[in-house]
């Protein structure tokens, strides 16, 4: 892939296609061009990690090393307090390692089912982070939070993961349901980003 002229190339560590697609619609007007780790053929990295900071640094290492280049990477999931912040960091593997979406938002309906619908509060937590190369030590790190709560039953088609579950009380809707612009500015992954990119061009300016 050529890069655009007077970009800054960052790899993404990721294989998630709606994550890749999310982030580089954030990114659409900032002079960086994302590139999905695929394209390097990046091996995917086991997420020993016990906290979504550990996590997303694995995987940023891991992207930096095989492609030579800084890396991006998040580590993101739902937190539910009626499940005592689960699904968490095992959130894309709720039920099971190679689980779909589908799969995890009927365990979370079944694990939430006699949870009335003022007990159901919850949030997503997204951990991004950047590292200049492998061996940065000082890797710049960001955390947005997104409040909702979750639904008894799936609602709109946008989106993914737990999306169709995930209710927005300032908007009267679900994630699934919202515009993707205005997702984008209300999400956590939104939130972390627009604090990351406040970072990289105060501390490490692009090119």
């Amino acid at each position: 892939m050529d890069p655009k002229p007077h970009h800054h190339r960052v790899v993404l560590a990721s294989g998630n296609a709606g994550k890749v697609k999310e982030i580089n619609q954030l990114l659409s007007s900032q002079q960086i061009q994302v590139i999905p780790q695929s394209d390097f053929n990046v091996p995917d990295i086991a997420e020993t990690g016990l906290t979504f900071v550990e996590n997303a640094i694995l995987k940023a290492r891991n992207a930096a090393q095989h492609s030579g280049l800084p890396a991006i990477a998040d580590d993101s999931g739902l937190e539910v307090d009626a499940l005592n912040g689960a699904p968490g960091i095992h959130s894309a593997r709720f039920a099971g390692p190679e689980a779909s979406d589908q799969a995890n938002n009927d365990k979370l309906l079944e694990q939430l089912k006699d949870i009335p619908e003022a007990e159901r509060s919850a949030r997503f937590q997204c951990l991004l982070v950047y590292l200049r190369h492998p061996a940065d030590p000082t890797p710049l790190i960001c955390q947005g939070t997104w409040e909702g709560q979750i639904l008894f039953q799936p609602q709109g088609e946008n989106g993914f993961g737990y999306d169709p579950l995930f209710f927005v009380p300032d908007h009267y809707c679900s994630s699934a349901e919202l515009r993707p612009e205005v997702k984008n500015r209300l999400s956590h992954r939104g939130h972390a980003l627009r604090e990351l990119l406040a970072k990289l061009s105060d501390k490490y300016p692009l090119p």
